[in-house]
This record gives structure tokens, sequence and C-alpha cells, in this order.
């Protein structure tokens, strides 16, 4: 099957096309800005394409004799961020009418139980984005994830260097909502199933299973990163103010950050969990989110090819800002000891681990 993957050069993008090669599909990956393809150990498989989804010409011409699309394109900062996304989506659901695309399949957030009123912009947005996509008429099956978990994943860098960066944690009290991580790589073969399930427009829940307070997925990750953290609940403390402090602790983009920040407040867990069923291969088991912390803090092998490492842990392709102090190797968390990063990472959690990055 010929699909068309915008986006590719994003995070969960650039880690599907490989997989959609594999499955034996064609595979058109979309790019803004052709040349940066290169990075990516896939680009020579792929026919690669430049695409600017606000011009619907050069979004037709990417979409031209597919029988699938995946929009995976979100702008998650700059002032009107919510109207570019809206033109890409209406740009690209006009492109699979006239090309007689037979599915679209979309990654977006899950959508809390709450009013649509009440989304933050960056939710509201999302949905938006699915709504335009299945108000086209061509199926559209919309994947709803909270935090992917994958070393690069724009969500886990952000409580990675937070984490790294906070010796004490001032959390506001509006953090105990619920979150369900999901690893990418879960991600990853959701997506691929989406090209074999039934043709009819819907949404799914793709989670873990395992809800936590986000306080406590903090602990978690401290836990396995060998992170001595002390946590202070304050209640009080608005969003907006937490959104425009959080940039300061990690090089994300700051409009990334602080998008994101704003949907912490609400419970970001599945519902039906049928995505099991429609989406995954049989018997295939959830990675639990332990071990998927675990595998996204792996220290590489610098002499083994992005081509041959697990999708979930880093890749040399990722954002030049990803990455932090701390990684696992050897089942131990190992890092830097040096100046104040050393300082508030603390000693290494056992004499006898490997030594020090």
């Amino acid at each position: 099957m010929r699909v068309v993957v915008m986006g590719a050069g994003g995070y969960v993008g650039s880690r599907l096309v490989p997989a959609l090669l594999a499955a034996g599909h064609e595979v058109t990956a979309t790019f803004t800005d052709a040349t940066t393809a290169g990075r990516f150990w896939w680009a020579g498989q792929a026919d690669v394409v430049e695409m600017d989804v606000r011009e619907r010409a050069s979004v037709r011409a990417a979409t031209d004799g597919a029988s699938a699309l995946y929009y995976l394109v979100h702008g998650l900062g700059g002032v009107d961020f919510a109207t570019s996304d809206r033109q890409g989506a209406y740009n690209a659901a006009h492109a699979a009418v006239r090309a007689g695309v037979e599915r679209i399949i979309y990654l977006g957030g899950l959508v809390p139980d709450i009013a649509d009123t009440d989304l933050s912009p960056h939710l509201r947005s999302r949905l938006e984005v699915e709504e335009v996509l299945t108000d086209s008429g061509v199926p559209t099956l919309a994947l709803r994830a909270a935090m992917v978990i994958g070393s690069g994943s724009t969500s886990f860098e952000i409580m990675r260097q937070m984490s790294e960066r906070m010796p004490v944690q001032v959390l506001p009290t509006w953090m105990d909502s619920q979150v369900e991580p999901v690893a990418v790589t879960d991600v990853i073969t959701a997506l691929v199933g989406a090209l074999t399930a039934p043709l009819l427009s819907r949404a799914f829940d793709v989670g873990s299973g395992e809800r936590m307070a986000y306080a406590a997925l903090l602990r978690l990750y401290a836990d396995r990163a060998g992170l001595r953290r002390v946590q202070v609940s304050v209640p009080g403390l608005p969003t907006a103010l937490v959104s425009r402090l959080a940039p300061i602790l990690t090089q994300a983009p700051a409009a990334t950050v602080q998008t994101l920040v704003e949907s912490l407040r609400h419970d970001m867990i599945c519902g039906r969990q049928d995505f099991m069923v429609q989406l995954m291969p049989r018997r295939h088991v959830l990675t639990p989110v332990a071990e998927a912390l675990d595998r996204a803090l792996a220290l590489p092998d610098e002499t083994v090819p992005d081509s041959q490492r697990d999708v979930i842990g880093p890749l040399t392709s990722d954002v030049p800002w990803a990455g932090g102090q701390v990684s696992r190797r050897n089942g131990m968390p190992v890092h830097r000891g040096d100046g104040w990063r050393g300082l508030l990472l603390g000693p290494a959690p056992d004499p006898g681990a490997p030594a020090a990055l």
C-alpha cells in the first residue's frame, strides 16, 4: 500500500516511517525542508518530498496516488498555532478527498471528560484537527494519547530535564490529576495497525493501562534515573505562572513547554481500551511504564546504527536539545558528576555502578 506520512521528520513520524517500510508499504515522507531528511537512516528507502501543510498545492502533490494518509502535523508554539493547525487540516482533508485516499490516520491527544470550552488551547486545537479530518468524509481513525515515553519525545524530554534541574520539586496541587503514559513503541504499533482496522471513522484512546498522578510519575522517573528529589505540594499556584516558569528549566522551545503545561490540570487517562483489539496484534503486551523509562534512559552503543537501535531509546537523528545528564547502563543509572550539575544530581546511587559518563 502507498501511504503518505505528513510530519515524517517529527518524533513519532520519524519512527513510524521505518515501521511502515518494514511492513512492506511504499512510503511518501513529507518534510517542510527536504534537505533535513538526510539525518534519518531510512531516507533513501522512502519517497521524500517537500511540503508545506499551509500550501494546498504542495499538499495535493504529496497526497497524489496514496491509499492512506497519516497526519502527524501539530503546531505547539506560536501565537496563532491553532489557526495554522486548522488550515493544515483543511488542506490535508481536501487533498485526501481529491486523491481518493481510503483512510486518514491521525495522532492527537487524549480528550478529558470536560466541556470543549474548558480544554487547554493545545488540546482544543488537536480535537479541532480531528474533527476537520473526520468531516472530510474520508474514514478517519484518530488515535489519542497522553504522554508518549521515549527519548526525544517532547513531553518526556521536558520531564527529564525539569527533573534533573529541580532537586526540590515545587508541585501545584492541580498536578494531582491523573495521567496514563504510553511507550512510543506501542504508539507506533497502533498506528501501523490502523492501516488494517475497519474503515469506520472513530477515535481510539491509546495508553499503557497504568494510571498515576503526575507527581507519582515524576517520582517514578526519579527512581529509575537514580535521582533523589523532594516534592513539595503548593496550593494556589496558577497554571499560567507555572507555564511561564517551566521553560527556564528545559531546553525545549519555550512556547512548546508553555502549551503542554497548560494541559496538566486535567486527567489524561484512557476510556475504552478497545484499541488493543482493533489496532494491536493478537497477544500484544503493552510496555510497562517503568520499563519504558528505563529504555528511554538507556545509554546507546555509538557503534550501533539507528536502524538497529531500540526506538524508545535515543537516536542520532533526534532533535539537538533532547537528552540529559542521566542515562542507564547495565541496569544502573549513571551520570556526570561535574560542576553544578553534579551538585543537583547528587552522587551515584551505587558506588559499584559503571563509570560515569
